[in-house]
């Protein structure tokens, strides 16, 4: 028994403990096993840029500069073919001779002597300024200033009042019945210049082209080159083109090398002699277009010898213009037979003056002119195809016929006010010039270069003056019936024609080199090179 206590003690001390282990706190639970620590996110990376499209642009080299930026006061196609791209037409005059809408939508006769223009709506000019009938209105009126000195205010001259009943309606009074009205209203001269610009008077004019059309004037360096850029905001089919340039060139090999190298895509006025080379380039199309174009070498009928009707004669028979067509444009021209090109309506062929050296010098003798007589020639260099060395031909010849003739050149923008001075400030005795028909009629061809009306600072040069077919022409322009005015002209070319204020000499086909990534290219019988729709691949 003296060993049952300690052993009771035992037992109840580990009783206790195990009942304070029941009552204590419950184990805490094994970690769960960790996920890996997450990696950083990658950056996310911008999608690639889309590339930017490279521009699209022509290059077009041509023989001569513009004359100026203010549309209505220039007179040559090299000036038209550019700013006609900025300015536009109420009508167009399509290559087969059609006429078309474009900022005008109709022409219609309303009286004898009144015409209705509807125009085009929702067109705007590059500065903001609305087309309208007022802009119309101020442009035309422009034109008909003759303070303003506009190259072809003949063209609307029979305009004696100018309505706008609507914003979108011009109603033309004329004096008598125009009949070539609105053909007139097809050529660049009466193009629509923004009237906003045309308040701001000559300065903004002289350095600023704004126009409705599908490009716009980038820049203009004188003497080298003429950039436009696209017009975003045209009113009509945008133009494919980002830039077209227009760079001078006045040497014939040299613009043939630009084109052929790919420094140009386009060459005007190909040298005849060239073209079957040059076809033969598989990067080339060559392509030959018709002209409507007539290069004459103007007599000034008030200067000595050429007053004389019978020197002018022995000129034309002096000169060989067969001989001419045929070694300068290996056939890629036409002699001569009328003042004007056969597509032309109220052209009529008359008998050749044939080289004629005998009859040449007797009729210089009959006038009292002595062989050796000293005369100067005024000629382009560049504008024309073979210009200069169709002047160093008829100097040749004439050497024949007993005159002996100097040779005088300027630069193209120089040269037209010069061989057109007015009167009293006028040299020349006679000059190379040539003249194209766009509206594709007998007024334009003949009342601006034989009426005298028109003479310098107008188109007559030669100071022509004859009664009989001043009146021929007058009553052309108003004749509604179209064989009596067909039969007016004839007359008048007859008369013209014996009188021989030029020497009629040929009439041009425009050969132009084209490089195969070009397309939509269009070369304008009345020589404008066209480019709102023309690509580059």
């Amino acid at each position: 028994m003296v060993y049952r206590k300690p052993l009771a003690a035992a037992v109840l001390l580990i009783l206790v403990v195990v009942l304070l282990a029941a009552c204590g706190p419950a184990a805490a639970p094994a970690p769960a096993p960790q996920a890996p620590a997450a990696q950083p996110a990658e950056p996310t990376r911008p999608p690639a840029p889309t590339p930017t499209p490279r521009p699209k642009v022509l290059n077009i080299v041509t023989g001569t500069d513009i004359e100026s930026l203010m549309i209505h006061r220039v007179t040559s196609s090299p000036s038209f073919t550019v700013l006609e791209h900025i300015f536009e037409t109420l009508f167009f005059m399509t290559a087969e001779g059609k006429i078309e809408p474009q900022l005008a939508l109709s022409f219609t006769v309303t009286g004898p002597t009144e015409y209705t223009i509807k125009l085009r709506e929702g067109v705007k000019f590059t500065d903001g300024t609305p087309f309208n009938a007022a802009a119309v209105k101020a442009n035309l009126e422009w034109v008909l200033n003759p303070d303003n000195k506009a190259g072809f205010r003949s063209l609307i001259n029979m305009v004696t009042e100018i309505q706008t009943p609507d914003d979108n309606t011009v109603v033309l009074i004329t004096k008598n019945p125009f009949v070539p009205l609105q053909y007139h209203l097809s050529h660049g001269g009466v193009a629509m210049v923004s009237p906003a610009a045309l308040a701001k008077g000559e300065e903004f004019l002289a350095t600023n082209a704004i126009g409705t059309g599908p490009f716009k004037l980038k820049e203009w360096k004188k003497g080298e080159a003429v950039t436009l850029e696209k017009n975003p905001d045209y009113w009509g089919e945008k133009a494919k083109l980002d830039l077209v340039t227009f760079k001078m060139v006045k040497e014939d090999g040299a613009r043939l090398v630009a084109v052929e190298s790919g420094e140009a895509d386009v060459a005007v006025r190909v040298p005849p002699a060239e073209m079957e080379r040059l076809k033969a380039n598989k990067d080339l199309e060559i392509n030959v277009t018709p002209g409507l174009r007539t290069i004459y070498i103007f007599f000034n009928t008030t200067k000595e010898p050429f007053t004389d009707k019978r020197v002018r004669q022995a000129v034309n028979y002096g000169v060989d213009k067969k001989a001419i067509v045929e070694k300068l444009f290996s056939g890629a021209a036409r002699v001569s037979d009328a003042p004007m090109a056969p597509p032309i309506f109220g052209y009529s062929p008359q008998k050749v003056y044939e080289r004629d050296v005998a009859k040449a010098k007797a009729l210089l003798a009959d006038a009292g002119i002595a062989p050796g007589t000293k005369v100067t020639l005024y000629h382009p260099t560049g504008r024309y195809v073979q210009d200069a060395l169709v002047a160093d031909a008829v100097r040749a010849q004439l050497k024949d016929i007993g005159l002996d003739v100097e040779l005088q050149t300027l630069e193209w923008p120089q040269y037209v006010p010069f061989v057109r001075a007015e009167k009293d400030k006028n040299t020349v005795q006679f000059a190379m010039l040539g003249w194209s028909t766009p509206t594709m009629d007998a007024d334009y061809a003949l009342y601006n270069l034989f009426h005298k009306a028109q003479f310098p600072p107008g188109f007559n040069g030669a100071f022509y003056d004859n009664p009989i077919v001043n009146d021929l022409l007058d009553q052309g322009r108003s004749e509604v019936d179209v064989s009596k005015r067909a039969a007016l002209y004839a007359d008048a070319i007859e008369v013209i024609w014996d009188d021989a204020p030029w020497l009629f000499l040929y009439s041009e086909v425009q050969i132009t080199a084209i490089r195969k990534n070009v397309s939509d290219f269009v070369v304008h019988p009345s020589e404008r090179m066209i480019v709102r729709t023309t690509d580059v691949k």
